[in-house]
């Protein structure tokens, strides 16, 4: 149960990554399909610091693209 988040977490890193590459309407829907289901999966099997880590990157994301987007960062 410890790695299983690890390693959903990270067939969800990877299947955005094909997302990105890819340019084919079946791979490009799977890859981010995938990747969504992995990715929530993954979030709710992993600890509550992980959880939390995960919350924060993005949040911290979030604010730096707004910042971009405003000519503020």
């Amino acid at each position: 149960m410890q790695s299983t988040y690890i390693v959903l977490l990270t067939l969800s890193v990877g299947s955005v990554w094909i997302y990105n590459r890819t340019s084919e309407d079946i791979s490009f829907v799977l890859a981010i399909l995938t990747g969504l289901v992995c990715f929530f999966w993954g979030f709710a099997c992993s600890p509550l610091l992980v959880q939390l880590l995960i919350i924060f990157g993005i949040l911290g994301l979030y604010r730096f693209n707004i910042a971009d987007r405003q000519g503020l960062g």
